[in-house]
């Protein structure tokens, strides 16, 4: 149950950047937002350990 707030804060990561990926047309900020989305989804990791 550790990792309860971890999975939580992923999956609310990912709704938001499904959102945002969802509304954005230009191929490069998708990358971006996937980056940064990603980068959020390990600093978290690393952070509640």
């Amino acid at each position: 149950m550790e990792n309860f707030g971890y999975y939580v804060l992923a999956l609310l990561l990912l709704i938001a950047g499904f959102i945002v990926v969802k509304k954005v047309t230009t191929c490069m900020l998708k990358t971006v937002v996937a980056i940064i989305v990603l980068a959020l989804l390990i600093a978290a990791y690393y952070l509640m350990k």
